[in-house]
């Protein structure tokens, strides 16, 4: 079995595109979303994530208000510039770029982001919406993993999907969307016993866990659709992800790539978020009011 190579690529493009047009009909009604990124100190990787997020609003046609602060900035400062950003009409999405400096507490900060512009959907309000199955803004890696499964035309429904990792980021969220679709759900972690025997019996592997092939091309039973999250950087510098690329792609039915999966659609969910957002906030005259 060879398996169908989930192009991340090609189905964020279409997504964008999709960003593209709310964009002019928002623009009819005099409407531009804004989105604000907010860079503390210059971590080399925070600065490539920046830039792209930067360049895509400005290609679709989104607002972007950029706001870089030194690595010194204290949480008095940052919670300031946040409090600003939460009543400035022309914002709708805020995004801190994490991790922040070690002297940030980050829980502290994503709690003082409107949850109505909380693009990254890590707000704890948003987070509980989407435990109780309510309508939020939900993280965007997590989101475009189920629409890279959705684009397979596969049913999610009484599906055994295991997924590898347990963070706030991608682990939790994702397999609470899994659930919320009916498939049945494990989650793995560093204290799982036997892991492989669990993942053997997946249908659909959502591998989360930061490890450069972590998981075993024999791992993956046969038709089983594989989702590597992971991006981890080999000695000779190249990209792999937390799944035995080569050894997956000989049993599973689909895989994505690393890079061109998942990566993409990251950004593509961070930029459909912010529509979402903008088209909630122009049409919540409660909201005007308040501010």
């Amino acid at each position: 079995m060879t398996a169908t190579i989930i192009d991340g690529k090609a189905i964020a493009n279409q997504i964008k595109e999709d960003v593209a047009r709310e964009v002019k009909n928002l623009a009819e009604h005099g409407v531009t979303p804004g989105l604000a990124v907010v860079k503390i100190g210059e971590d080399p990787a925070s600065e490539v994530y920046v830039r792209i997020k930067r360049k895509t609003c400005d290609k679709l046609g989104i607002a972007s208000f950029s706001h870089d602060l030194p690595a010194e900035t204290t949480t008095k400062q940052l919670l300031h510039l946040l409090q600003e950003l939460n009543v400035d009409r022309n914002v709708h999405g805020i995004l801190v770029q994490l991790p922040l400096p070690k002297h940030i507490d980050e829980a502290t900060i994503i709690s003082a982001i409107d949850p109505a512009k909380d693009v990254d959907g890590f707000h704890p309000i948003n987070a509980g919406k989407l435990l109780v199955g309510e309508k939020s803004l939900r993280p965007c890696t997590p989101s475009g993993i189920v629409k890279l499964i959705d684009s397979l035309g596969e049913e999610i429904r009484g599906k055994n999907a295991v997924v590898v990792g347990r963070s706030n980021i991608v682990g939790k969220p994702v397999a609470l969307m899994l659930l919320e679709r009916h498939a049945t759900v494990t989650v793995c972690h560093s204290r799982t016993e036997n892991i492989e025997d669990i993942v053997r019996k997946a249908d659909i592997i959502v591998a989360a866990v930061g490890r450069a092939n972590f998981v075993k091309g024999d791992w993956v039973k046969k038709g089983a659709i594989v989702i590597d999250v992971g991006i981890n950087r080999e000695d000779d510098g190249k990209l792999v992800g937390d799944v035995d690329y080569a050894g997956a792609s000989e049993r599973a039915s689909a895989i994505t790539p690393v890079p061109g999966g998942v990566g993409p659609m990251t950004i593509a969910m961070l930029m459909d978020n912010t529509i979402k957002a903008a088209r909630a906030l122009t049409h919540n005259p409660a909201r005007e009011r308040e501010d």
